[in-house]
């Protein structure tokens, strides 16, 4: 039963990581409104060291259509606009001497769609890996019949296995369908 219990464990936390994974990758994309989390890839090089954006100034978003960088460095000004302009964001840095501006576009029907995809995308990667892991699982326990667990025992496994696996993908069509939901907003 130990063994069963293990196998358990194991698919669980690789379906949470798989969850959190997907939730970490909807936050990046952009909405329409500004979110401060579509910065988190960007790095920038800080006295020979690549560090995140976080790291060298303060990010805020005074109002739904802006965010604003205040570098804590004056030097830092150049490095940080030509990281968000070699990124992926899409969106061309204002610099005024004191803060970077961001002023984020309200997408487009075209883009809305497009986000859409890319977050249906994300989202089935998430679902193989909860099934994946839900798969090895199940192959352990039927393993560890030969090894001497009971077959009711392992039956009773791949059950609980089966709910834990869909409780997951809930939590994945839950995540996406908001994510979905705020992108299509206007």
């Amino acid at each position: 039963m130990d063994e069963i219990k293990k196998y358990l464990d194991e698919a669980e936390e690789n379906m949470e990581l798989a969850a959190m994974h997907l939730e970490e990758s909807l936050s990046r994309i952009r909405a329409g409104k500004a979110n401060i989390h579509i910065l988190d890839g960007i790095r920038v090089d800080s006295y020979g060291t690549m560090v995140p954006l976080s790291g060298v100034a303060s990010l805020t978003t005074p109002d739904a259509r802006s965010i604003v960088i205040k570098p804590w460095d004056k030097n830092m000004f150049k490095v940080i606009e030509k990281a968000i302009i070699n990124s992926q964001v899409g969106i061309m840095p204002e610099n005024n001497g004191e803060v970077i501006r961001l002023g984020i576009p309200p997408l487009t029907e075209e883009r809305r769609r497009d986000l859409t995809k890319q977050c249906n995308r994300e989202a089935e990667t998430a679902k193989v890996s909860v099934r994946n892991s839900r798969r090895e699982a199940i192959e352990k326990m039927k393993k560890s019949v030969k090894n001497g667990v009971s077959e009711d025992v392992a039956k009773d496994g791949e059950e609980q296995c089966q709910k834990i696996h869909d409780k997951y993908i809930k939590k994945i069509d839950a995540m996406l369908d908001a994510k979905n939901k705020e992108i299509m907003t206007v």
